[in-house]
């Protein structure tokens, strides 16, 4: 059961798995305001600031795998392939995209 913060005016302002010094309140997992408060713009900011974390996080994860393979403590040939094929495509799409910005004058954004 999810524990919920509120505001002044009572209405919900976060919602946890287990009771804080903020968040006293449990609520039934299929109640109509915790539904409302969970399909509402703030959910929707949050959802699109991890999804955002998402793309940051499969960014560092790709360096991590750059060094590892790098430093020779692990092969790229330990990975699956299909993983050693997603390597390979995205390292090609940041190689073309290099190349597209370096072709675009950052003074004119005009192909130099």
């Amino acid at each position: 059961m999810p524990f919920v913060s509120r505001n002044e005016q009572g209405a919900i302002t976060g919602v946890f798995g287990r009771p804080s010094a903020t968040a006293q309140e449990e609520l039934a997992v299929g109640d109509p305001e915790l539904r409302t408060f969970l399909q509402g713009p703030g959910a929707r900011h949050v959802r699109g600031r991890l999804e955002a974390s998402d793309t940051e996080m499969a960014r560092i994860a790709e360096d991590i795998i750059e060094v590892l393979v790098a430093k020779s403590i692990v092969n790229f040939t330990d990975f699956p392939r299909t993983t050693q094929q997603k390597l390979l495509r995205r390292r090609t799409l940041r190689r073309n995209l290099s190349t597209l910005s370096n072709l675009v004058s950052d003074d004119d954004d005009i192909i130099v």
